[in-house]
């Protein structure tokens, strides 16, 4: 049984996609590697690059492009200065040409090298070639797909998800056999996940490892709000996170890091209205660095990166107050599990399932990790990410422009708000009386997936993509 874990579900990296900018970086880097481990003698030579179905129609918009170059030049999605990347991309434009890790040079000229092709692959629709052809006639190429929140897959082999091998003491593919496990043991969702993960990781590697994760969650929602401006992109759209702060925040209230900015945050005068507010501003700050190419964790999805830190961050702030350290390794790892469940027995591709793909399941995904924090059983979890997906099926992908902006930020907006009234509805709710169960839901979202019509699905060739006019943007 294939085991995803929580560090697969998120995943740090540069937006404004997953499955897009991520996976093909991701792809790149690995072709690279595999060129420098050959028995060929790379010697020159030059790389093209084919890029197929969704990746095609919808690259530009997403910057496949640019993301194939920064993978090719081996910089890391992880650690990459991101305000420098127009600087490395605008280097080997000029040089056309790529130095591998060895110190070797390959020819490669984006604008000639870079294929968009019109039609499709058929095991994903996110398909790409990467190919080397050397001076002397060797050939050498690979086939990889991106298969949604930053996962790829080179064909003829299983992806390098981790620890395929490995005997995990809590094999999970459904909701009903984490459930059993739970009720067995006595455990909460968080619980059975870190049971499964110190078979890698030490406790204190693994709670460093996603309070990693969350800093750069909130680093994003910082960055987000602090910066003004327009996204790039012919839409032009104004940010609107850092505004909205400057509206919800009193002036009085001073911070000077993400750290002190929570707790000016939780002294602030509050009220209903202004809960939604904020959890809007939480949200469209993280998607608002996703389309400028800042940094940002997939969630499972870059596409839905503002959905959970923006849950979470309500927690925290209006919530419970003095929640810290323990309450965010939980929230993660409860949230970190439903997206797995997603993720085997359906999709987290929009290329493939639409948007419900996306902020269906990062939805579903902050509903559990919330009701486990308010004291939700494990029941009322699944309950939880239940009815957040249930209202999010059938929801499709048809960004303007191909870009990651409308209607995708306002959406991880939507999805939050969802993910809250999910949480308490589940709270509330008596598992004994539920009529709709979870796996129900992800087997549903999967045969929706499959008999959505494809120009629905993130190839900007239906929807708002078509019916809005982006000149009149």
């Amino acid at each position: 049984m294939e085991f995803v874990s929580v560090f697969d579900i998120f995943k740090i990296g540069v937006g404004p996609s997953s499955s897009h900018t991520l996976g093909p970086w991701k792809a790149a880097r690995s072709f690279v590697m595999r060129l420098e481990q050959s028995e060929a003698r790379i010697l020159e030579g030059h790389i093209e690059v084919s890029l197929y179905g969704s990746l095609s129609l919808t690259g530009k918009g997403h910057a496949t492009d640019l993301a194939v170059i920064m993978g090719l030049a081996n910089y890391d999605p992880e650690t990459v200065e991101t305000k420098k990347i127009p600087e490395f991309i605008q280097v080997i434009n000029e040089q056309k040409k790529i130095q591998l890790p060895s110190g070797m040079f390959v020819h490669f000229d984006p604008e000639k090298d870079i294929l968009f092709k019109d039609s499709f692959l058929d095991y994903h629709a996110n398909g790409m070639i990467f190919t080397w052809t050397g001076n002397n006639g060797d050939v050498i190429s690979d086939v990889y797909y991106s298969v949604g929140g930053g996962f790829i897959v080179r064909e003829g082999d299983h992806g390098g998800i981790s620890g395929v091998n490995k005997n995990y003491p809590f094999p999970i593919q459904t909701s009903s056999e984490l459930l059993r496990y739970c009720e067995k043991t006595g455990f909460s969702i968080s619980d059975i996940v870190f049971e499964n993960e110190k078979t890698d990781r030490t406790r204190e590697k693994y709670e460093e490892d996603l309070l990693r994760i969350w800093h750069t969650m909130l680093e994003s929602m910082y960055t987000g709000c602090h910066t003004e401006g327009t996204l790039p992109g012919a839409l032009a759209v104004k940010r609107r996170s850092a505004p909205l702060l400057q509206k919800l925040l009193p002036k009085q209230l001073t911070y000077s890091d993400p750290e002190t900015w929570i707790e000016a945050i939780r002294i602030a005068p509050l009220d209903f209205q202004k809960i939604f507010k904020w959890v809007s501003t939480f949200a469209i700050s993280v998607n608002e660095v996703n389309a400028a190419f800042g940094r940002v964790v997939t969630a499972p999805t870059n596409g839905s990166a503002g959905v959970i830190p923006a849950v979470l961050m309500y927690y925290l702030c209006f919530v419970n107050k003095n929640a810290g350290k323990n309450e965010i390794v939980r929230f993660l790892a409860c949230a970190s599990e439903i997206g797995s469940i997603f993720k085997k027995g359906s999709t987290l591709s929009a290329a493939m399932g639409g948007c419900q793909a996306e902020i269906g399941v990062s939805s579903a995904m902050a509903a559990a990790g919330l009701t486990e924090l308010l004291g939700g059983s494990p029941e009322r979890c699944i309950i939880a990410a239940e009815i957040a997906m249930e209202h999010h099926l059938g929801m499709t992908c048809d960004p303007i422009g191909g870009l990651v902006q409308i209607p995708c930020i306002e959406r991880n907006s939507m999805g939050a708000i969802k993910a809250i009234n999910a949480a308490e509805m589940a709270i509330d709710r008596d598992p004994t009386e539920v009529k709709v169960p979870l796996d129900d839901v992800v087997r549903t979202m999967w045969n929706t997936a499959k008999d959505m019509n494809s120009k629905y699905k993130e190839t900007s060739e239906g929807g708002l993509a078509t019916t809005v006019n982006i000149i009149d943007c």
